[in-house]
């Protein structure tokens, strides 16, 4: 038996690493399995949540008898729309089970362990260090049925977040790592404000992930969204939701039409109303939002402590007055975030864990 637990279950954080974000309510987990000291196979838990991470390690395997497996996360021993990966495991023959976190799934925590055993199979628990908070997301989604929140902000060395002259605060590097940021999550939330002043199209836009979209959530309760957006183009090939008020339900007829799909909600004033609204992109099945909106909207979250993650690109330039701000910076001025070691062509990075 291998004493290099922490080197295989590096390799197994970074197989998990690839797919977060892009496993809907289940959690990316990465899986290696050992023999005679080397990798005889590895698995990721699939786009979408399944199969899982263990049973896509071992399904092709023909002689592992003997063998460890390495898990990211204590494999599941309950049935749900796939067998629990246990039976698989014992199917196998492994010898040696070892995992970095009990799984809080009620369903699961802590049984795996008793299960196994009960086989003569050895299973343990390894904490490591390098991935502590590798499932915060996560526990945050079983324990409160929410999503896992994180938002980001661009602003000038002087503190403005509009640039009245031109489109972008931040240089190239700064925005590549904004589409780097949104390949981790499932869905994004905005506002039509900020929509309609940018014409975004919040999708990936870097070599290798040209592809992807998250699906998009828009808060509209005025229904000011503008009907020929350069978005419209991608309502075929990703769910994009607008949340707004009950008494538009008669406007929105000309939304559904082109492909929209809509939220309705009572009002959208304090953290309880954020939390209900929270809870039903959760119950739609999002795991990771991120937020992409207005200084108005962000500074109401953070006075409502309802981010979990906040990044704050900061340019090395300052705007002065071609600067602009439509709320006040005092939030973010008390925010206090740690700097991010990053390259981004003199630029900083600092992200904030509440």
């Amino acid at each position: 038996m291998t004493k290099n637990h922490n080197q295989f279950l590096d390799l197994a954080f970074h197989l998990a690493e690839k797919n977060l974000g892009q496993t809907k309510l289940n959690p990316s987990v990465g899986t290696v399995v050992v023999k005679n000291e080397s990798v005889i196979s590895s698995g990721v838990t699939s786009l979408q949540g399944r199969p899982h991470s263990e049973f896509n390690a071992l399904k092709h395997l023909k002689n592992c008898s003997g063998a460890s497996l390495y898990s990211t996360l204590e494999p599941c021993t309950h049935y749900g729309k796939t067998p629990p990966c246990t039976n698989i495991i014992i199917k196998k023959k492994i010898k040696n089970v070892f995992y970095a976190f009990d799984d809080p799934d009620t369903r699961t925590y802590k049984k795996a362990k008793r299960l196994l055993s009960k086989k003569g199979i050895k299973t343990k628990l390894i904490r490591t260090k390098n991935y502590t908070n590798f499932y915060r997301s996560y526990f945050i989604n079983r324990n409160l049925s929410i999503p896992f929140v994180t938002a980001k902000i661009a602003i000038s060395k002087d503190y403005f977040t509009i640039n009245k002259k031109e489109k972008w605060i931040t240089n190239v590097e700064s925005r590549n790592k904004v589409h780097l940021l949104r390949s981790k999550h499932d869905c994004i939330l905005s506002t039509s404000k900020s929509i309609n002043h940018d014409n975004s199209l919040l999708n990936c836009r870097i070599n290798g992930l040209n592809n992807y979209k998250p699906d998009l959530f828009i808060i509209d309760l005025k229904l000011k969204l503008k009907r020929n957006l350069s978005l419209n183009k991608y309502l075929k090939v990703r769910n994009t939701f607008i949340i707004t008020s009950k008494n538009n339900s008669s406007k929105t007829l000309v939304y559904k039409k082109k492909g929209y799909k809509i939220i309705f909600i009572n009002k959208l004033k304090n953290k309880q109303d954020l939390n209900i609204l929270y809870k039903k992109i959760y119950k739609i099945g999002y795991s990771r939002m991120l937020i992409e909106s207005g200084l108005t909207f962000l500074n109401n979250l953070i006075k409502n402590r309802m981010v979990h993650d906040l990044y704050i690109f900061k340019s090395n330039k300052k705007l002065g007055k071609k600067g602009k701000n439509n709320d006040t910076t005092k939030y973010l001025k008390k925010v206090h975030p740690k700097i991010i070691t990053i390259n981004l062509n003199g630029e900083n990075l600092f992200k904030k864990e509440f």
